[in-house]
């Protein structure tokens, strides 16, 4: 099996680095515990996660994205007894490049904490 390493994919006339076109992959991603003391399991490209309150939480990212209209998604999980809640967004007018804050709503439409959080960001980074 063979290996390819490279620090610079260059155009073949050796001018300027190779844009990568039509690929798309997650600039950030975190799975961390949202319930208790929470605290990543796993992450790409965050550097901290704030409890703003119940169900409110804040994602740090480590390397800014270019601009605030990167996509966002993710979802949440419950224990037992708990019934699954939707991830929103909030409020979107203070999304910045390096930060991104979201709440958990239940069913009841109640601010909820859930064990099992996940985000992904995808966008250009700066």
């Amino acid at each position: 099996m063979s290996e390819l390493r490279a620090d610079t994919i260059t155009a073949s006339d050796g001018t300027s680095p190779v844009t990568l076109t039509k690929q798309e992959a997650l600039k950030a991603w975190v799975n961390f515990n949202g319930t208790g003391t929470i605290a990543a399991r796993s992450s790409l490209n965050f550097s901290s996660l704030t409890d703003n309150s119940t169900g409110d939480y804040t994602v740090t990212i480590s390397n800014a994205f270019s601009a605030v209209d990167y996509a966002i998604f993710g979802s949440t999980g419950a224990g037992s007894g708990h019934h699954a809640v939707v991830m929103s967004p909030y409020p979107f007018s203070t999304q910045t490049t390096t930060a991104m804050r979201f709440r958990n709503f239940g069913s009841a439409s109640t601010l909820q904490d859930q064990d099992l959080q996940s985000t992904g960001l995808i966008g250009d980074l700066a």
